[in-house]
């Protein structure tokens, strides 16, 4: 359900395809606007960030296609699981990542989605797309890795 940090942070959904498809630039923690049964639906380590990515609108930062399920006891008014959820970042934060990401190509991608002192957070990573060359060279690296290892295990 919840894995626990050294960092005292509980963590809800990482994001572990992001690693295999995106360079990391630079991280930011950000907030997110919730509403009561997604804050529940979270506590219950139910949630899906794997396809999303945040976006601009408006000159606020927007979590685009993020699934959080609907909570099961809520009543008449639950929320929509895929909608887009704003993000709370200073003016000076946003400033700078709409200028990495509208003059340098680079995309936020959400990495992880996690309670901090009961406070729910996501860490948002500002990316660039890795090429089809980039992700062989990568599983060739770490292919090299394992058999190097194999090979020192097997001679000492």
């Amino acid at each position: 359900m919840f894995q626990k940090n050294k960092n005292g942070l509980k963590i809800i959904s990482n994001n572990r395809k992001a690693r295999f498809n995106y360079f990391f630039k630079e991280f930011f923690e950000a907030g997110i606007v919730l509403m009561g049964s997604e804050v529940k639906s979270l506590r219950d380590g139910k949630a899906n960030i794997s396809e999303s990515y945040a976006f601009d609108v408006g000159g606020e930062i927007f979590l685009i296609n993020s699934h959080i399920p609907s909570y099961k006891e809520s009543s008449y008014n639950n929320h929509d699981p895929k909608r887009n959820r704003k993000l709370l970042l200073n003016k000076k934060e946003i400033n700078k990542l709409m200028g990495r990401v509208n003059r340098e190509g680079f995309t936020l991608i959400p990495t992880k989605l996690y309670f901090k002192k009961g406070k729910a957070k996501v860490e948002i990573a500002v990316a660039k797309g890795k090429k089809q060359y980039d992700k062989r060279e990568v599983k060739k690296k770490r292919d090299w890795n394992r058999e190097k290892a194999r090979f020192f295990r097997k001679s000492s």
